[in-house]
């Protein structure tokens, strides 16, 4: 991969990051639009009214790209994910266009990882075949769950049989099929769960994203909540959930994250991997959130949040709505709040190369979350000890 050459001279007020060159460069699309917008879903997503304006809103992200490409001159971008909103709505050739732009604009990795996600309520073969025809090798469906009544409970607008036709038809066209699964739903009890984690296994996906519902802030379920399992049935769904994956064969190397990792055939999310390590990304599209290195300082940028003000900002070239230098302070927080959702953790130099700083800077909370049985440290790495994945919340409180 390349790097920003370290000779280029700086202005005087910018103050230098640490860092030796940047890390792997991954590029986040954000599709803004769905068909109906779930309870409790707290995404910047946004109910189609009539048909979006697919051609406007492809252009405002070539020219979102343009004009971000000063910022990461010359560097590999090693994946590519298009999220939403139901990415999954747009035309099979607007897919074809937006890859075609990105490759002719940045040096795509040869081996790239590039995610789609879709919704089982808007899947159908051809546009699954036009997509693995642009490019796309990863296919990542919102399932929630495969449960008919629960399905409907969480405001979804597919059925437990839509959802089996759409794994059928991801697993029929694409190499690597992520189901993302919801537990600790309304009215549940531990045997649905282990049915939905269950359906999921038999399918023959390779990953599988299993979320704890949580009741988000400005969501009709925060508003008028629903009849959740209480604090100790909820934590005897999730290991159940856990459980029955591991016998399965599914590592779970992050938080909610279990992939099939064989010798040759690593199902692992690399995109993710690449946020949970500290790794840069480009954020393009309305709301998309981004983080960029470079020898003067660590950026975190906002685009425009609402699809009106994202294309309005298209005529101007500004898609950028704020814009954060991360102070020294704050990166030692940061890095640990994403590595430590890894199992394995990290090996201790990444900190350094990703950081900019010396490990010593989280030494001494280190201590503090090792004597408290949170933290451990094992042949150059450190990860969290089962109590502190249990209570990871807690454990990254030590480094904030």
């Amino acid at each position: 991969m390349s790097s920003i050459p370290l000779a280029i001279a700086r202005p005087p007020a910018a103050a230098a990051s640490g860092l030796a060159a940047p890390p792997p460069l991954s590029l986040y699309v954000h599709w803004p639009w769905c068909v109906r917008k779930c309870p409790y879903c707290d995404f910047n997503s946004h109910e189609v009214r009539g048909e979006p304006d697919e051609d406007s809103y492809l252009a405002a992200l070539v020219a979102d790209l343009d004009a971000a490409l000063p910022r990461i001159w010359g560097r590999a971008v090693i994946s590519v994910f298009i999220g939403g909103g139901t990415p999954s709505l747009m035309r099979g050739a607007s897919v074809d266009a937006l890859l075609a732009a990105v490759r002719m604009r940045v040096p795509l990795h040869p081996d790239a990882e590039i995610t789609l996600e879709a919704n089982p309520g808007a899947a159908d073969a051809e546009r699954f075949g036009a997509y693995r025809a642009a490019g796309v090798n990863r296919l990542s469906l919102g399932i929630q769950s495969f449960d008919d009544a629960s399905l409907v409970r969480l405001g979804r607008i597919h059925d437990g049989s839509e959802a089996r036709r759409a794994v059928d038809l991801a697993l029929r066209h694409f190499p690597r099929v992520n189901l993302d699964l919801m537990y600790g739903l309304p009215e549940q009890a531990p045997e649905g769960a282990a049915r939905d984690i269950d359906a999921a296994v038999a399918s023959g996906a390779s990953h599988v994203s299993a979320y704890h519902l949580t009741l988000e802030p400005n969501t009709p379920f925060h508003h008028a909540s629903p009849a959740l399992p209480d604090e100790d049935l909820a934590a005897e769904i999730q290991a159940a959930v856990e459980a029955r994956l591991e016998e399965a064969g599914f590592e779970n190397y992050e938080t909610s994250a279990f992939a099939r990792v064989t010798p040759g055939a690593d199902a692992r999310c690399r995109h993710n991997l690449n946020y949970w390590t500290f790794g840069d990304y480009l954020g393009i599209g309305a709301g998309a959130h981004g983080k960029l290195s470079s020898h003067e300082a660590i950026v975190r940028e906002v685009r425009h949040r609402h699809p009106r003000s994202y294309l309005g900002a298209a005529a101007g070239g500004d898609f950028v709505a704020s814009r954060h230098t991360v102070a020294a302070s704050e990166l030692p927080g940061e890095f640990m709040m994403n590595a430590l959702r890894l199992t394995e953790g990290f090996a201790i130099d990444l900190f350094r190369e990703r950081t900019g700083q010396s490990p010593a800077a989280i030494e001494v909370q280190a201590q503090a979350a090792r004597r408290d049985g949170l933290l451990e440290l094992m042949d150059g790495r450190m990860r969290p000890t089962a109590l502190g994945r249990r209570f990871l919340n807690r454990l990254t409180g030590y480094f904030l």
